[in-house]
């Protein structure tokens, strides 16, 4: 008898994209198509109504869902649905957050886009794909892999619009520390200011402030 076809459901935002990955999973007998959903905020009520056995699910939606958090939930509900985060932007703090909610997998978009077909054969097989690093972008002189880990999580508050003592506060550091940071990565970059660095930083992908 004939394996029955993993049901899938996709959320993404993007035609294009959501076309692409309607066209994977339609092409492979080992697939079908159940759901083709364009925001994460729905995401939870189609797992509740007939459970997919895969989502594969963009993070940042333009109506401001969140990918990473309506997997929180699915996995919550239904901790047998396997979960791909697929994502085009390379915010540092993406896998970490994929991993501590219970997903199974993780691809960039910019990869070629047979690798998709890939990750999900091999995270139904019960294996977890996660990229070794984010990719890195250019911030003025520098790429992103210059940036401590230290730097980036100041970067991070810096683009929410947050001054050095509320930085400071949420990162339970002096404004001090705060201060070089920021001298640093003013100094790396070659950018003339804070605002520029925040601004380049967001308009890269790099770091996101929500």
């Amino acid at each position: 008898m004939p394996k029955k076809p993993y049901s899938v459901m996709i959320v993404e935002d993007q035609p294009m994209a959501r076309k692409l990955f309607e066209m994977i999973v339609e092409q492979d007998e080992g697939y079908e198509l159940k759901y083709s959903v364009e925001s994460a905020s729905v995401a939870h009520m189609y797992c509740d109504k007939e459970t997919p056995d895969l989502v594969i699910m963009d993070v940042i939606m333009s109506d401001r869902s969140n990918g990473l958090d309506a997997a929180e939930r699915i996995k919550k509900s239904h901790p047998d649905v396997k979960i791909v985060i697929t994502t085009s932007m390379p915010e540092v703090s993406f896998i970490e957050r994929a991993k501590q909610a219970g997903v199974d997998s993780f691809w960039y978009k910019g990869a070629e886009p047979a690798e998709i077909l890939d990750v999900m054969n091999r995270t139904m097989a019960g294996q977890s794909i996660y990229p070794d690093t984010t990719p890195a972008v250019n911030l003025g002189e520098i790429d992103s892999t210059e940036l401590t880990g230290a730097e980036l999580e100041v970067l991070r508050e810096l683009t929410k619009g947050a001054s050095n003592v509320e930085i400071a506060e949420i990162l339970c550091i002096s404004p001090t520390t705060v201060r070089t940071h920021i001298s640093n990565m003013l100094s790396k970059t070659g950018f003339a200011n804070r605002t520029e660095l925040a601004i380049k930083a967001r308009l890269s992908g790099l770091v996101i402030g929500e």
